[in-house]
């Protein structure tokens, strides 16, 4: 349920609201919007609690909503949410890039690909210190160490960094080293993961479940943002579907959906989307057409040694350079800055 002041009903009429709701051991949560605030009613309460609340000074409407999620649902929350990170904002008319390996392998490589990051005009380094990979032979990444190396390097050149977790474990220790979080598409319904995200202050990319619903995605940044972590954002990253020429069907509809659905940035990701190289630069501006607040692209020096197999969907540098123009030339066409 959701109440709805006018923008100037005043701060002490807004508090009486929070005030009343609070005595009923609900949880209140404001948004301030240009025009009007609306207070979102967490908790179970009397019906007839509605009809109070309809009747206190300042209150316009009082709304049910129906939805399962309610934090991350736009009737709760009207305007965008924009992350800021180190002076870097996420969400909003903001356009952001992170670019970087599917892995850390060693320093060396996690230090020129940050240089050649940074050189291109993106803003995050990704790459992750902890890989699940559907076979149990395969690389499973360099672990912590690599979380000093992404630091290091985020450091060295101004860049945010972004890693996978994958247990509630390692929660603490990855936001200790990196400035986002990534949740991974196996772990998206890990719901003891995201309930342990909610109790961090570092943002969260929650990638969607391969066979994931929007509703489904939505219900799981729900559990984050419950947990108290209001810094999150979703990622669309590619089904599964009947076709086998792409890796992943990449779901720009999603774009689009999702920005009427919740106010959380929306960021794509053509490189799992599509599993091809050549596919990755058309998929990138056909998702910022469609409205995506961001990007997240493999790069790699060496994509065909890569060590996790991924190389394919790799782009070099060069090609990542040319994209960033491209998207550099893009971005104003659709009101976003980049």
């Amino acid at each position: 349920m959701i109440a709805i002041l006018a923008h100037h009903a005043g701060e002490e009429k807004l508090q009486a609201v929070v005030h009343a709701i609070e005595k009923r051991g609900l949880q209140a949560h404001v948004s301030r919007g240009m025009d009007r605030i609306v207070v979102g009613i967490i908790g179970k309460f009397d019906p007839s609690f509605s009809e109070q609340l309809r009747q206190m000074s300042g209150v316009e409407n009082v709304v049910r909503i129906s939805k399962t999620y309610k934090l991350a649902s736009r009737d709760f929350h009207p305007s965008d949410t924009v992350i800021e990170r180190k002076g870097v904002r996420i969400g909003g008319d903001a356009l952001i890039v992170m670019g970087g390996p599917c892995a850390v392998e060693s320093k060396e490589q996690i230090m020129d690909i940050a240089a050649r990051v940074q050189q291109a005009g993106a803003h995050v380094l990704r790459g992750g210190a902890f890989k699940p990979r559907t076979g149990p032979y395969a690389f499973q990444g360099v672990g912590v160490e690599g979380l000093e190396w992404m630091k290091e390097a985020g450091e060295r050149y101004g860049l945010l960094t972004i890693t996978e977790v994958m247990t509630p474990e390692y929660v603490e220790v990855c936001a200790e080293y990196a400035d986002i979080l990534q949740v991974g598409t196996r772990n998206m319904q890990n719901f003891d993961l995201l309930r342990k995200l909610g109790t961090v202050r570092t943002p969260v990319l929650l990638k969607r479940g391969f066979s994931a619903t929007y509703e489904e995605w939505l219900n799981a940044a729900e559990y984050i943002l419950a947990g108290g972590n209001a810094d999150v954002m979703l990622c669309e990253r590619g089904i599964r579907t009947f076709e086998t020429y792409t890796r992943n069907t990449l779901d720009l509809a999603a774009i689009p959906v999702l920005r009427q659905l919740t106010h959380l940035p929306v960021i794509a990701d053509p490189s799992h989307g599509t599993g091809r190289r050549e596919l990755v630069a058309p998929m990138t501006k056909a998702a910022v057409a469609a409205g995506a607040h961001g990007l997240i692209i493999e790069m790699h020096t060496d994509p065909d040694n890569s060590m996790t197999g991924d190389g394919v969907q790799s782009l070099y540098p060069d090609q990542f350079d040319a994209l960033m123009r491209d998207v550099k030339q893009l971005a104003p066409l659709v009101g976003m800055t980049l």
